[in-house]
């Protein structure tokens, strides 16, 4: 059996994914968890093989829970989960050690395809995102400002052009107000902006928001 955590902040998001799983008579969902708190307590004394972890968590975010296990076990195997398009967030997931990512729009298919071929030790990569990879392997794609950014940075944009203001991104993210200014003049510096409409006009062109 293939024991899978999975971790997403909607409820009933986690069932529908848990009912897809259970289809297979080779995965067995042994837990799951809204946040990384929840995720801590919950996955004590389990034996997980796989996760499955949301990308946009409150707190900390899915990459950033991803970084954490992997620095007590780099063998961890994880599935990153996201409403958001393959450019936008899976070349950070892999880089930061994911074995695959896949968007929840997905054919339910995929997403037991891809826990078999985690478990197996590969990675799990659709065409488009290889099309990403290898453009940011070779530097044939087109350098886009927001790949400058650091993933809390990226993340920050991404909370501003949705219209959040300083103080709600500071408290989703679990940081300081003051920690949340310095990122945002970062990000105006790293891309060239002078201001919040300009971010927002970007994010929009290149639907890093929705």
């Amino acid at each position: 059996m293939i024991r899978v955590f999975i971790v997403d902040d909607h409820a009933m998001l986690r069932r529908g994914i848990r009912e897809i799983l259970t289809d297979s008579h080779d995965i067995e969902v042994v837990g799951e968890a809204a946040d990384y708190t929840e995720l801590r307590t919950k996955m004590r004394g389990l034996e997980i093989d796989v996760f499955l972890l949301d990308v946009n968590l409150p707190g900390k975010n899915g990459i950033d829970i991803l970084k954490s296990l992997r620095e007590e076990n780099p063998r961890v195997k994880a599935l990153m989960l996201s409403m958001y398009p393959e450019d936008q967030y899976a070349v950070r997931a892999l880089k930061a050690g994911a074995y695959g990512y896949l968007n929840k729009a997905s054919a339910p298919e995929l997403l037991l395809t891809a826990v078999a071929q985690i478990m197996a030790g590969r990675k799990f990569i659709t065409p488009a995102l290889a099309q990403s990879l290898a453009e940011s392997l070779s530097g044939d794609g087109e350098e886009l400002p927001h790949n400058r950014l650091s993933d809390r940075e990226f993340q920050t944009l991404c909370l501003m052009a949705s219209g959040k203001r300083l103080a709600d991104i500071a408290a989703a993210l679990s940081l300081s107000p003051k920690t949340i200014s310095v990122y945002r003049a970062r990000i105006l510096e790293k891309m060239g902006m002078s201001n919040n409409a300009e971010l927002t006009h970007y994010a929009l062109k290149h639907k890093l928001v929705e």
